[in-house]
């Protein structure tokens, strides 16, 4: 797994859990109305759909599979559009607080990912 410590992966598919959370409070947000229920329902959703569907070919930190294949930088700007997009949801959700740590720690588990990193970015 390329390095990856397990407290790595760990913080990592907590941060991606955390997204969807973000992501679907940002859409809860929205005024009053039917708008709210689409937004909460269908942000977390798209990114969901996303990660799962967008991914690089033989990637080792996943299956190796990719539904649609796509050159890793691609894939690098998709995860930090994800993970960092759930982090500004809950800020913009009134959870400041939640959201800065959240940040953080996407940037603690990039920087203890640089073997990854270079992987993604020479795909």
């Amino acid at each position: 797994m390329m390095g990856n410590a397990w407290w790595n992966l760990t913080l990592r598919f907590l941060l991606e859990l955390s997204a969807l959370l973000g992501l679907g409070m940002a859409g809860w947000s929205y005024p009053a109305g039917y708008g709210r229920w689409v937004l909460a329902i269908a942000l977390p959703l798209a990114a969901a759909v996303s990660w799962g569907t967008f991914a690089v070919l033989n990637d080792p930190s996943r299956s190796g599979r990719a539904p649609v294949p796509v050159p890793g930088a691609v894939r690098l700007v998709l995860e930090l559009v994800v993970l960092f997009g759930g982090a500004a949801g809950f800020y913009l959700a009134g959870h400041a607080a939640a959201g800065i740590v959240m940040a953080l720690l996407i940037a603690l588990s990039y920087a203890f990912s640089w073997d990854r990193l270079g992987w993604l970015l020479r795909q």
